[in-house]
């Protein structure tokens, strides 16, 4: 169904914009303008964007118009793909030329860097529309996104709560309709966190699959960059223009093609770890939704991963260590501490005390379980690990803790609790919302996949997604 309304427009898929461009129903600039006004009116309360880049959104949509829009055949006319002409954002620690990369903190609120980072300069490559940078947590360096220096993010279904982090302004301005998709980064869930907090799609990629060069670094054996959008669908194509090889890259016609309804997908469940500490709503979404992967005919087989506990000391360990060390390298701590938030600097002071034998370990458990993991899926020969994305849903901004039955836990360990473990595995892992609690609150469930099988993982959530309605619901802003 064509979109009856310019709020249509922007909650419309890729895809469908894609096409009206294409039969000129819409012009890119129209649709430039449509989006910055959006912006501008909806930003003051969300807070999802530290700098917007109006004018140079207006000359993309400009230049893409005038590369679309020419006859067929004439000089000059250039298709550059789905991305061409539509509106996107980035995370603030993604370098982007000329304009400033603040990466959420003071002590780079003036920093413009000189040239693109992999990641933008392939979405400019691929035609997208630069309508901003995002806001996030103070160097990525925490699951919320209250930022002290920039203002907290806002969660569009309730904007007393966080939206999840670090790239949590980039889930709230994708929720909102603000953009149709951004790219973020992963160390320890920070695509995933915020995309199951706002009700968005969020795949961090296999490790090393996209170019983490020029993004400000957290932990440089654990970052991941990934695409963050309304729909799993949505996300693919994202995915597939950031990629080093391009659309070429990634096997994208089996990416979004019916297929993937008519295949029986084996779904692991793991019996460690992943259920101990989860609300009841969670716990009652999590499992309506397994109903309605196997009612697709996905087969679901109880798995065993022991190392699956160790998980969450080893990544705090090598984060702590690779953090600090980048901070002391790049001269900005110990040297200018009092301009760090007291959170971040606080886990820099940690990391600098990490003895060199912990890291160490931390990195021979790791290797460990990358060892562990591989084997057991492939002995239960299951295509991807399905398990909730966030043991809770968003808690409210300033909650340091919450309580799960009669004990409290802190609000930040179970954001990243369940995250962990694909960072540490360096494998595929996606959240897509799998459902509301009673108060309107998103939740997301996260499928994790064999090494560099994004492929798949994208196939069973556009499956469940073709099936269920979750991802197409609207924030009431």
């Amino acid at each position: 169904m064509p979109p009856r309304s310019d709020s249509d427009l922007a909650f419309a898929s890729i895809e469908q914009v894609a096409a009206l461009i294409r039969r000129r129903k819409v012009s890119p600039v129209e649709l430039a303008k449509l989006m910055l006004g959006r912006v501008e009116r909806l930003n003051p309360r969300l807070n999802a964007f530290i700098t917007v880049t109006a004018e140079t959104a207006l000359a993309q949509a400009a230049k893409a118009e005038a590369e679309l829009f020419r006859s067929r055949g004439r000089k000059g006319r250039r298709d550059r793909g789905p991305l061409h002409g539509i509106p996107v954002s980035l995370k603030d620690n993604i370098h982007t030329k000329d304009i400033r990369t603040t990466a959420g903190s003071r002590i780079l609120a003036d920093f413009v860097p000189g040239q693109d980072a992999s990641v933008a300069a392939k979405l400019k490559n691929a035609g997208a529309v630069l309508l901003g940078k995002t806001n996030m947590h103070e160097f990525a360096y925490g699951v919320t996104s209250n930022n002290p220096h920039y203002g907290a993010v806002r969660n569009p279904w309730d904007l007393a709560r966080i939206s999840g982090g670090s790239s949590g302004g980039s889930a709230a301005a994708v929720a909102a309709g603000l953009c149709y998709a951004s790219v973020g980064t992963d160390t320890g869930g920070s695509i995933r966190i915020p995309a199951a907090l706002c009700g968005v799609a969020g795949l961090k990629p296999a490790w090393g699959r996209v170019s983490c060069e020029g993004i400000i670094p957290l932990s440089v054996s654990l970052d991941c960059a990934g695409p963050l959008a309304r729909s799993a669908r949505d996300a693919a194509l994202v995915f597939a223009a950031i990629l080093p090889g391009g659309p070429a890259a990634l096997d994208f016609p089996r990416v979004t093609n019916g297929a993937a309804r008519k295949r029986r997908f084996r779904l692991g469940l793991p019996q460690e770890f992943f259920f101990d500490v989860l609300t009841e709503e969670v716990r009652e979404l999590f499992e309506a939704a397994l109903r309605d992967l196997r009612k697709l005919g996905a087969e679901t087989k109880g798995i065993s991963i022991p190392l699956l506990r160790d998980t969450e000391d080893a990544g705090n360990q090598i984060a702590w260590a690779e953090a600090a060390h980048y901070h002391q390298k790049a001269g900005f701590f110990p040297a200018r501490a009092a301009e760090y938030s007291d959170d971040v600097r606080s886990r820099l002071e940690k990391g600098r005390k990490v003895p060199a034998v912990a890291y160490l370990e931390a990195l021979s458990m790791r290797r460990r379980f990358i060892e562990e993991l591989r084997a057991r899926m492939r002995e239960a020969e299951v295509d991807a690990l399905v398990v909730p994305a966030t043991s809770i849903p968003a808690p409210l901004i300033g909650e340091e803790s919450v309580k799960i039955g009669a004990q409290d836990f802190p609000a930040r360990a179970l954001l990243l609790r369940l995250n962990r473990p694909a960072n540490l595995a360096g494998v595929p892992a996606i959240s897509i919302p799998c459902g509301f609690t009673r108060s309107g609150l998103p939740v997301g469930l996260q499928l994790i996949g064999r090494d560099r099988a994004e492929e798949t993982v994208l196939q069973i959530a556009q499956s469940y997604q073709r099936a269920t309605d979750w991802h197409l619901r609207r924030p009431p802003l």
